[in-house]
Parts: C-alpha cells; structure tokens; sequence
C-alpha cells in the first residue's frame, strides 16, 4: 500500500510503499477513506521523541476490511470512525468509565506500536512503527478494536474523520467535562479546531451566551457561524472587564480554555462567576506557570479542572456525534477546509506554518477507491 511515512525530523513526509501484516487478535483493518492532517501531526513531526520511520496520522475513517480473532464490535463493511486515545479496557480508570485517563495503553502508543509492543508495518524487511495506534496517512491501517467506533451507514467519511480528534475534544469539552447547562453562560478560549467544536458543544447544551475570545479577528467571525453569541478580541480588550460587563457583573458561568496559554487560563478565572467551572484542555509550556489567586480561593467555590480529549467516551460520544451531523444539529461540512490526495501531504503541513491560513477545520486527504484481488481472482470494490 501507499502511505506517507516520516523519515526524519522537521523533513517532508515520503509517500512510499510499505508492506501492511494482517490483524491479529483484537484488531482490525481499515480501508481508509479519509483522514484529517491536524497540528498534533506537525508537533510529532517536530519531536524528536518520535520512533522513526513513522507513519503519522490520527484522525481518519473508514470501512473495515477484515477483522482477526475476538472482534465483536465491528464487521467487514462497517463505516468507522477511529479513536487516537488508546485505553486498554480493563484497568482501574476504563473499567469505571474514564477511558481517556487509561495509563496502560500509552507505552505502547509512545513506543509506536501496537498494544501487543509489535508492529504491523514494514518495508523490505524493516520495521515501520505505528502513530497513535493508528496511522491513517496509508492506504489501509491496522488498530485495535477499541479504537474502531462503528458509524451510521449513511454518514460521509471525510467528515466522519474529524470526529475522533478536535470535534470530540471540543464537544466534550463543554458536554463532558465543563456540563455546559441550558440558560447558561459560556467563554471559549482559543478558537481553533477544539474551540469551535467547544463552542457547537455549548450551543447544543442551550447556553444563552457563548462568548468566543481569540486574538484572530477572523477567527472570531468564523465562531459566529458555529453559535458564538458575542466575541472578545483579547488582543484589544480585557477578558475579565469585557466578560463581566457581557453578564452583569457576575462573569461567565462557565470558561472553557482550548488555547494552551496561561495567560488566557488566567483571564478565564478572573472572569468567570463565583461557582463557575472553569475546563483546560489546551496543553500548557510545562516551563509557564499557572497564576491563580489564592486569597479567598475558598470562598468563590469556583471549580479549575483539566481534560484530556474532552473526557470522551468514544463508544458513547462519536455515534452521538454523528447522528447530530445527521440531524443538522452539528457543522461538520464546514471543517472540512479542503480535500488532497495523499500525494499532496506536505502542502497541508505547509500551511501550518503561514499565519493567514484558516485554522478553524482540517484539510482532508481522501484516498482512491482501490481493488483487491481474492484468491479466485474475483475484484471487491471497497468504496471510499
């Protein structure tokens, strides 16, 4: 198959072909369909903690091609949605419902395998490692079952490929984690592609307000689209003062911060009311620190929490999402910023590094339909 493996830091991805092993237990094959090129990708080009060579990508969907032994929750033909978080389903925090704090699953994901330590991929004779458990810059990937959400048979791929990433981390962001409530008020940090989806999420827990504060003017236009009430460029004005005067002196009752700044975490805080809740998912600088008055912290029973991938439950979440997209409830079509072959990879990459680029969505790359010989010589068209 083809796929676009990394071979080197900050260097360009190589569009080779690789040889792809079968299933084993507990996994699944994907014919990919499609797959979104997000700025994780670009940040794990950047690390030189990355196993190289890699095959990058994390957020796709597809149709399962085959299944190995002990597969229960998809079937050959399945449209699906593939999960970048690994979690194991057996250790202290899956079996109490919080698989995205699984600690079991991420050596391998670090080590670039699959959960067994092995890989699937290889090229003459030497070995490719996995991203994510995942992969989905190839023509076909093998992961793990838990990572395979079955999807309505009527949902298109290329949308359904942003759901596993930024859309389910926004989206519980405010759903999950926060518990935005109707008639309620919200601040969105950081409108880039979990914030947009932080604020559909608000939108469709019925806040009254959902306030987008950025940097970017049109990245604040575009936030109105998706159910932005009112916006606060906060290169230009206070976010405490601007958010306060917006609720009547309280502050939000929520703040969501997607941004990975402090200073935005910080804002948040100082405007959002006594007894908000205030959810970080962005990822901080570990060399920044975190300011958080500490006199009278008590008596404001405010609440400050961390959420790693929007504390989803994908089994849960990702069919959730896609039947509101069915529904007309959620904006999936107009994340998708562009459609590129495989071939093209790089320019996505590119266009990370020019600041007049829109943020807010993904390229997409969708893949070919392809044939596959059986043994008697019959073709299957598996339809991207």
């Amino acid at each position: 198959m083809k796929a676009a493996v990394m071979v080197g830091y900050n260097k360009p991805l190589e569009i080779q072909d690789v040889e792809l092993a079968e299933p084993k237990a507990n996994e699944v094959l994907v014919k990919m369909s499609a797959t979104g090129v997000c700025h994780s990708d670009l940040n794990a080009l950047n690390d030189e903690s990355t196993p190289i060579p890699t095959i990058l990508g994390h957020e796709g969907a597809g149709i399962v091609a085959a299944i190995g032994p002990n597969v229960t929750k998809v079937k050959v033909g399945d449209k699906v949605a593939l999960s970048w978080v690994p979690y194991c389903g057996t250790c202290e925090f899956c079996i109490t419902g919080a698989v995205q704090l699984c600690e079991s699953a991420f050596g391998p994901m670090f080590n670039g395998t699959l959960l067994d330590g092995t890989s699937r991929l290889s090229k003459d004779g030497q070995l490719i490692y996995h991203n994510s458990l995942l992969s989905t810059f190839a023509e076909y990937t093998v992961v793990p079952e838990l990572s395979c959400v079955k999807l309505p048979d009527e949902m298109p791929l290329a949308q359904a490929s942003l759901i596993g990433c930024g859309v389910a981390t926004g989206f519980g962001a405010a759903v999950n984690a926060a518990k935005v409530t109707p008639g309620s008020t919200v601040a969105v940090f950081g409108i880039g592609g979990v914030g947009i989806n932080a604020i559909q999420g608000a939108r469709i827990s019925g806040a009254s307000k959902i306030i987008a504060c950025d940097v970017k003017e049109s990245n604040l236009e575009i936030a109105k689209k998706f159910g932005a009430t009112h916006t606060i460029n906060v290169s230009k004005e206070d976010a405490e003062t601007a958010l306060k005067d917006l609720t009547g002196g309280y502050g939000v009752h929520f703040a969501i911060d997607c941004s990975g700044h402090t200073r935005a975490t910080e804002d948040a805080w100082r405007g959002m009311r006594k007894g908000g809740t205030l959810v970080v998912v962005g990822a901080f600088n570990p060399a920044l620190a975190l300011n958080i008055p500490a006199g009278g912290f008590h008596r404001v029973g405010k609440v400050i929490k961390g959420s790693f991938y929007g504390d989803t439950q994908p089994y849960r979440d990702f069919p959730r999402i896609a039947q509101l997209y069915l529904d007309g409830q959620f904006m999936l079509d107009e994340l998708v910023l562009d459609r590129i072959q495989l071939d093209n990879i790089n320019s996505a990459f590119d266009s990370f590094h020019d600041c007049n680029c829109v943020n807010v969505g993904r390229s997409v790359i969708e893949f070919k339909s392809v044939f596959e010989e059986k043994p008697d010589d019959d073709k299957i068209l598996i339809v991207s």
